[in-house]
Formats: structure tokens, sequence, C-alpha cells
């Protein structure tokens, strides 16, 4: 048996390591520990409830906005504001928009890398890659064959040159890589173009949120952007969401198709038991009913079963945690932030991160708890989608719960969210034309209160709680996607989502894990470049970089 140690693990957003046992080729115990601490719910205290969301966007440097649209919610509910409907439109497009490029940015430039062979492509045939590509894409102008030349020539320079740029130091040549030289090709042309739309793709959040990263138009009661509801500036968002949807449809769905085609073996590996989403997007102001996306809880895979929610069955455990409390916690209404450390201890406290938990389970959250949610209630376009891809597929709907499924799932929301928000900018258009510009209401501050804002994100279900005290912030509590899905053992010692989902992953490689990165990877942890191998029977120690 040996010990694999990830610190920190690439390609995401914060400090995540990871450890491992591998015994016999497979995991057979993980352990994920996020080395940072947040502190921002300290900082909030005795703040204008008002400026709470301007602080917590500035938790992440990427996905800025849900954390100000879930803080902004909590002020909302602890006031008793009803927002306007274009409020609810404006702030259902920007949403939508960081759906859009989280989930491009990820796929392609967090993700991809796990499941391409970037020196494998120097042996393409690009005439070969070109005929593929026409078959799989037929309107990408991008994969001709000069183009593909192009950038073959460029990895190669690259590879000849030593220094392969951003493609340096992966796991090239890893018997674990199943695609063609060709396909390989393709990928990394795409990589290269996901690159250029995700700069376009993001300009929409500054159409209406002011700017991008942390926009300034959320505000308590609706949005401030009423200056941008003309024709002029709603069809510039149009034109940028098209061009983006154009990209979904005819090239990132088409990706993910081909990878999930060589790769259906991942469809047995990386599984959770638990889901719970918020569910999200709201086509009126009764919530959670009009949801496009419906919120709900799913325990031991039961697609039929589906629950409804009740956030009061929320704690937040802190057992394996750095922190001081009850180890069983408490519902974040009520929730503290007392830092303690002491050491790192598998056995003991290991995680920046609590342990969130419903019901005291663990629960995954995120793309893949969302689709199975939306399948198990019926949801119409995700369960059309569903159905489809598993049938060009041809696996089981049982190969959902695993690292494929929930790459596929991110997948299929983007098309759904990305396909919704044409009919939010026609609503939008037809409220202009008959002049309504109403965009916020102002409500009276409260002296006293309480508020929830529950919102489900690119990476899973968000929850901001907020405790208003003589008009100030006496407690605040943020409760984010990798919490759930990245967080440690709890006061039970059941493991967290992630740490269940690597246990029986195979690695061919001990050095060379990409097999592990594959599955973290899958969750887009939020939590970043060396990497360490340890072999406690020898103390030996490896260390290299990642990309």
């Amino acid at each position: 048996m040996s010990r694999v140690v990830i610190d920190p693990i690439t390609r995401i957003e914060g400090h995540l390591k990871i450890e491992v046992e591998v015994s016999k080729g497979k995991v057979v115990d993980a352990w994920s520990s996020a080395t940072l601490f947040r502190g921002i719910e300290i900082m909030l205290q005795g703040r204008d409830p008002r400026d709470a969301y301007l602080f917590t966007q500035r938790a992440c440097g990427v996905c800025t906005y849900i954390h100000g649209l879930a803080s902004i919610r909590a002020v909302d509910a602890a006031v008793g504001a009803n927002i306007p409907d274009n409020a609810r439109i404006i702030r259902n497009l920007l949403h939508g928009v960081q759906y859009l490029h989280d989930h491009l940015v990820h796929f392609y430039h967090l993700h991809a890398l796990d499941w391409v062979d970037i020196v494998s492509a120097l042996k393409a045939d690009p005439k070969k890659a070109a005929s593929i590509a026409a078959q799989a894409e037929p309107t990408t102008p991008s994969t001709g064959v000069n183009d593909l030349k192009e950038v073959q020539a460029r990895v190669k320079k690259f590879v000849d040159s030593g220094q392969l740029g951003p493609f340096a130091n992966g796991y090239w040549g890893h018997p674990a890589y199943k695609l063609t030289p060709e396909v390989n090709l393709i990928a990394v042309t795409h990589y290269l173009a996901a690159l250029r739309q995700q700069a376009r793709t993001v300009k929409m959040m500054a159409i209406f949120g002011g700017k991008n990263p942390h926009v300034q138009s959320l505000t308590v009661g609706g949005v401030t952007c009423a200056m941008d509801l003309n024709p002029a500036r709603i069809a510039e968002f149009k034109y940028l969401w098209k061009e983006t949807m154009d990209f979904v449809n005819n090239v990132y769905v088409p990706d993910v198709l081909t990878v999930a085609a060589s790769y259906k073996d991942w469809g047995k590996i990386g599984g959770t038991t638990n889901f719970l989403a918020y569910g999200d997007f709201p086509a009126t102001a009764k919530e959670p009913d009009s949801f496009l996306m419906p919120r709900g809880v799913m325990f031991k895979r039961g697609l039929a079963h589906v629950q409804s929610f009740d956030p009061a069955l929320i704690t937040e455990q802190i057992k394996h945690s750095w922190y001081e409390g009850d180890p069983k916690g408490l519902n974040p209404a009520k929730g503290e932030t007392k830092p303690a450390y002491d050491k790192y201890d598998t056995a003991g406290r290991y995680s920046w991160m609590k342990a969130p938990r419903y019901k005291d389970e663990p629960c995954e959250v995120g793309p893949l708890a969302r689709t199975l949610v939306a399948y198990g209630k019926g949801q119409p376009q995700i369960k059309h989608l569903v159905d489809v891809v598993l049938k060009k597929l041809g696996i089981p709907a049982s190969a959902l719960f695993s690292t494929l499924g929930r790459t596929a799932a991110r997948c299929i929301e983007t098309k759904v969210i990305g396909d919704a928000m044409e009919g939010w900018i026609d609503q939008l258009v037809a409220n202009v034309k008959k002049g309504d510009t109403d965009v916020c209401i102002d409500p009276k501050m409260a002296a006293e209160g309480m508020g929830m804002g529950l919102n489900d994100v690119p990476r899973g279900a968000l929850g901001h709680w907020i405790s208003i005290k003589e008009g100030k912030i006496a407690n605040y509590q943020m409760v984010v996607p990798s919490t759930w899905n990245i967080g440690p053992r709890c006061a039970n010692n059941k493991r967290g989502p992630l740490e269940e989902a690597l246990v029986g992953t195979p690695v061919a490689d001990p050095k060379r894990p990409v097999e592990v990165l594959r599955t973290v990877h899958s969750f887009d942890p939020c939590i970043a470049c060396g990497v360490h191998i340890i072999d406690p029977d020898t103390n030996e120690v490896y260390e290299f970089k990642v990309v």
C-alpha cells in the first residue's frame, strides 16, 4: 500500500490538498484538505448589510457574481423585498452568463487535459483530423486542415524548444490516455479557440453588471442598471449570447460526446451516493415552484424518489476541521466561525473546510446533482437531453453516477440554461417596449432581521445566511459548493463526497496519478503547483509539477 499526496491541486481556484492510499492499483481511502482559511464572515460583522455583497464577491476571483447574488438575496429576504420583474430577469441573465463562461472554461482549460494528450497531437494526420471534425461539427470553421496544421506546428515548436508553455509538466504519454492523435489535435485546437471565446462571453456580464469580475449593479431590492435597458445594449447582449451558444452547440457539446465515447469505462468510476440541489432561475416571484432547475434532495441514488428540501436540516460539522465548537456543528443560520488550527492529521483535523451535512448525510452538489434532481422530477429539457446522451453513448442511466456523468451533466445544463436565456432576453425586450423599465425598489433597511439567500451556481448549492441587529451585520455564514463537495469527514466519520468518489479509482502509476485528477477536477473545486507522491514503505518523495 502506498500513500499519494497531491499538494496543491492545480487547475482549480484556491489551495487544495488531496491525499489517497493506493493498494493493488486502486484508491482505498482518501482525504480532502482545504489549506486556506477564508475569514470573510468575520470581516463582515458590524458592517452595513447592504455592503455584504461587495465583500462576499471577493471570496473568489472566478465565480464572483454568484456570491453577490446570494448575499443580496439574503438581505432581500431579511427586509422582505419583492423585486421587480425586470430585476429578476436581469439577475437570471447575469447568472446564466456565469454558467456559460464557467462551464466552458472548466471543460477546456481546467478538465480537458485530464483526458487529452497534448503531445500525442504531433502524431496526427491533419487531413484525417479535419474529416473527423467535419463529421462531428459541420458548422465549425476553426478545424479545417490549415487550422489544424497551424496548431500542430505551434505545439511542435513548443515541444522542440522544451517549453510547452501552458501545457508543460503534464502526464503526456500516460497509458490512461485513450484519444487518437487526430482527436487530441482537434481538442488542442478547441482549447485555444475556447480561450478566445470565453473572453467574448464574459463581456455579457459587464453589459448589465457594470464590470467583471465583481459586478456593481446588484442592490437590495433589485438591480441598478436601468440605463442599460435600451435596444442597443440588449442587442449587444443578445449578439454575444448567440455567439456563445453557437460555440456551445457546435464545439462544446460535440467535444464532450467525443471524449465521453472514448472513456465510457469512467461511467463506473468516481460516483457518490446522495445529491442535493437548491434549484434556481425563477420564472416568476413564486419560488422555488417556478425554478427552471428544480430544488430537491436524492438519497442512495434514488432517481425515482426526489425529496423536498428543508434548509433547517443542514448542519456544518467540524470534528475534522480546524474550528472550535460542537463537532456535530450548527445550522448555518446560527453558525460560528472560530478558527483553531493545530496540525494536519488525517486521523484528526485536516481541513479549513467544515463538513456540511443534510440529515447527517454527505451530499454532492453541482451540475450532476442538479441534473439528477431535474431528471428525477421530470424537467422536460433535462430529461430529453439526458436520454439523448445516454442513447448516443450506449450507456445505462446508472452511468450518470460517475466522473463521466458529472462531466456530461455540466455540458447538458449549459445547453438547457443557455437556451432558456433567449426567452429571458425576449421578456426583457417586451417589457421595455411596453414602457416597463423598473429595475429596483427601495426597501427600508430592517433594524433587526434574519435572511437566507440560496442559489444554485455552476459549482453547486450556495447559501448565505445573515443576522441583522441594530441595523448592522451581527452574524454572517457562507456555505459554498466546494464545502459540500470537497469538505472532510463529519462527526460520524463519513467521508465527504470527493473523498467518497475517489475510493475505487484506478491508479496505473502512483508517480503520475492522472486518474485521481480526473475525478478531483470533475467537481471543479474552488478553494493552487507542486505534486508530492509519498511511498510510506520507502519514505521516498517524488516531486514534480502538473498543469
